[in-house]
């Protein structure tokens, strides 16, 4: 008997022991996953992408809704205002998570090889809450009134808003393409072409469509204000401008090479 007491005894130290393993693994494996650098560096890149959008649409929309409260930016002090803040969050976060602020942008890259498929979701819902917190605090702020509205909406005809928001993203794609995917370009000077590109953008087609070229930048004031006028116009309309862009300039990037070569895999920052 004592024996088999004995061997009872064993066997049920081997299984508390062997649990005990199995608990240790596992805690030691969430702990793992939880501390690992790249959950760190995603969470780094959504915060990047949170206030770099934040601020795009605060400094951005703000100064559409000051303009027309107070009267004191004038149309060109609104375009220069898009221009600045863009260039000045490219420069500030574009190392850490590329600077897209902008769900098109960050799909076109995706398409093309040049950003995760995987962190997508993770990126525009970082860009739509910056861009929802943002059109917020600007509402509540301001006590922004219907005549006020800071989001887009066509002055004319949908099919006209449609085609100049669809070439004004077409040429900011290509000139993001060209300054922040090739080798070749001046990488130093990312931010200034793309802020500029956005200024001249919002010169000409501010007054027509309202120079989205952003699916966050018209969502965040039309959740904030429910006001959704011809809100497909700034869903399609930028989507293909940015696709098309990306396409196009993939094309000429290098003329020796075949296009399956030109969309292979490489780093995207700015």
């Amino acid at each position: 008997m004592a024996a088999k007491e004995s061997i009872v005894t064993i066997e049920e130290g081997r299984t508390q022991s062997g649990n005990q393993e199995r608990d240790e693994h596992s805690v030691e494996g969430r702990k793992t996953f939880c501390t690992s650098s790249a959950v760190v560096v995603i969470i780094q890149k959504m915060i990047a992408e949170t206030i770099g959008t934040y601020f795009l649409i605060f400094i951005g929309c703000g100064s559409v809704a000051v303009n027309k409260i107070y009267g004191s930016v004038t149309f060109p002090g609104v375009s220069v205002a898009w221009g600045l803040v863009i260039m000045v969050m490219v420069y500030s976060v574009g190392h850490i998570s590329g600077a897209h602020f902008n769900p098109a942008v960050t799909v076109t890259f995706a398409l093309f090889r040049k950003f995760p498929w995987r962190q997508v979701p993770l990126y525009i819902f970082a860009q739509l809450t910056g861009s929802i917190v943002a059109s917020g605090t600007l509402y509540f702020l301001l006590e922004v009134n219907p005549k006020a509205f800071f989001g887009t909406a066509p002055v004319g005809s949908d099919i006209q808003s449609f085609i100049i928001e669809f070439i004004m993203s077409f040429l900011l794609m290509f000139v993001i393409s060209g300054v922040a995917t090739d080798n070749r370009a001046i990488g130093e000077l990312a931010g200034i072409a793309i802020g500029m590109t956005i200024l001249i953008c919002v010169l000409v087609a501010g007054p027509v469509s309202g120079a989205s070229m952003n699916p966050a930048r018209t969502l965040g004031p039309a959740i904030v204000m429910h006001v959704y006028k011809s809100i497909w116009v700034y869903m399609v309309g930028p989507m293909m401008g940015t696709i098309s862009g990306g396409f196009t300039y993939n094309l000429i990037r290098f003329t020796e090479k075949p296009l399956s070569e030109l969309t292979r895999s490489g780093p995207c920052s700015l």
